[in-house]
C-alpha cells in the first residue's frame, strides 16, 4: 500500500505567543541581521544544475552590489551565531560565496554557501519563512531523536543549520547496489528511523527528504538516516502518511528490509528505538512538557485530518480516550504516552 496520496501543499501556520514565549525560554528566538525578506531583493536569478546539467530546483540569486556587501555581513554573522555563539572573532575569514533560492515544497528556502577563503572549505545553512509546523518537528527532533538540532528564529525568519548526509534518492540510487555495502546496518537503521517518524509523528519522509549519514567504524561502516524537511509535523490524517515505509520511492530500502529481517529481528530494532526515545523523554521531560503544552493550545492541521487521525491512532492503540483530543498536539501527547508507555514514568 503506498503513501504517496500526501498533501502537496501545505499552509504556512504562524507562530503564536505561546510558542513565541517557549522559543524565548530555550534560546531559539534571537535577533538575526538578516531576515528572510531581505533576500527576496534580488535582481535575477539562474538555475543551478547538478554535473550532469540536471535542473536542481534550485535558482542562484544576484543582487545589487550594496545589497551583497550588507547580506555578505549580515550573513556571516548569522554563522558565527549557529557555530560559535556570535563570537565574529574566530569567522573574520569566511565569506557568502552562493545564495540559492529552491522554487520547489512548501518553506521556499534560502541556501547560503559559505566559503573559507584560506583553504576553500565550505559549508551551508538555511533561512526559511518561520512556520509553526516546522519549528514543532525540529525541537521535537533535538528532544526525542539521537540528533541535536541548531535553529534559531527572529519573528517571521527560521535559521536552521545544514545537515550532513546523501540524500535518500541519491543514496538509494548510487550506494545501495555497492557491494561493500553493509546491508544489514542500513536495513536495521532504516527500521529505527521509521519507527521514529511514526512515534513522534512526523510525516512526508519520502527519499528526498532525509540524508543517510554513513559513518566509518573500525571494522564496517555505520549508517544513520536523518530526518531534514520537518513540514509535515502532526499535520497528516493518516498513520500510513508518518511512516516512510509507505512512500514508493523508498521501496528499494523496504525490500532490502523484508530480505535481510525477519519479523522477531525488526520487532527488536523497534522496540530498541522506542525504549531510546522513552529514556530522552524521561532526561528532557520539563522541556518536552512545555512544548506538547504549546502544541496542545495551538492549530497546526485542519479539523478534519484530526478527526480522521485519532480515528486511526484510537483503532491502531485500542484506546478510545484518542477520540476526546481536540487537536493534533493532544494526539501527539496520547500517542506518545501509548508508545512509549510514559505514564509512570513522567508527566506529559
Amino acid at each position: 500500500m503506498s503513501s504517496d496520496r500526501i498533501s502537496q501543499k501545505k499552509n504556512l501556520y504562524a507562530i503564536g505567543d505561546e510558542l513565541r514565549n517557549y522559543l524565548v525560554k530555550y534560546s531559539r528566538e534571537v535577533e538575526i541581521p538578516v531576515r528572510y525578506s531581505d533576500l527576496l531583493r534580488s535582481e535575477r536569478s539562474f538555475p543551478v544544475v547538478d554535473k550532469n546539467g540536471k535542473d536542481t530546483l534550485w535558482e542562484k540569486m544576484f543582487y545589487s552590489q550594496q545589497d551583497h556587501r550588507e547580506l555578505n555581513e549580515g550573513l556571516t554573522r548569522i554563522y558565527s551565531l549557529l557555530k560559535t555563539e556570535g563570537e565574529l572573532s574566530v569567522i573574520k575569514h569566511l565569506f557568502v560565496d552562493r545564495i540559492d533560492y529552491c522554487t520547489f515544497g512548501n518553506s521556499n528556502p534560502f541556501r547560503i554557501r559559505i566559503v573559507n577563503q584560506f583553504n576553500d572549505n565550505y559549508d551551508y545553512f538555511y533561512v526559511k519563512r518561520a512556520d509553526a509546523s516546522r519549528i514543532y518537528g525540529l525541537e521535537l527532533e533535538h528532544v526525542l531523536s539521537p540528533n541535536r538540532i541548531t535553529y534559531y528564529t527572529d519573528k517571521d525568519t527560521l535559521i536552521e543549520e545544514h545537515i550532513i548526509g546523501v540524500p535518500g534518492d541519491q543514496f538509494i540510487r548510487d550506494y545501495l547496489h555497492l557491494p561493500n555495502l553493509n546491508r544489514v546496518r542500513i536495513a536495521k537503521e532504516f527500521i529505527k528511523f521509521n519507527e521514529r517518524c511514526f512515534v513522534r509523528l512526523l510525516g512526508d519522509m519520502r527519499s528526498y527528504n532525509y540524508v543517510v549519514d554513513m559513518i566509518q567504524d573500525f571494522e564496517a561502516e555505520q549508517y544513520r538516516v536523518r530526518a531534514i524537511d520537518f513540514d509535515q509535523q502532526s499535520y497528516e490524517g493518516r498513520t500510513n502518511l508518518y511512516k516512510p515505509q509507505y512512500f514508493k520511492n523508498n521501496n528499494p530500502i523496504v525490500k532490502l528490509c523484508t530480505d535481510l529481517l525477519n519479523l522477531d529481528t525488526a520487532r527488536q530494532y523497534q522496540y530498541e528505538e522506542r525504549t531510546l526515545m522513552a529514556r530522552r523523554l524521561v532526561s528532557s521531560q520539563y522541556r518536552l512538557k512545555d512544548l506538547l503544552t504549546c502544541m496542545r493550545n495551538d492549530q497546526i492541521s485542519t479539523e478534519e485530518k484530526v478527526s480522521n487521525l485519532k480515528h486511526e491512532l484510537a483503532e491502531y492503540h485500542e484506546n478510545p480516550s484518542f477520540m476526546k483530543c481536540r487537536n493534533m498536539g493532544e494526539v501527539l501527547t496520547m500517542h506518545l504516552r501509548c508508545c512509549l508507555n510514559t505514564s509512570d514514568q513522567v508527566d506529559i
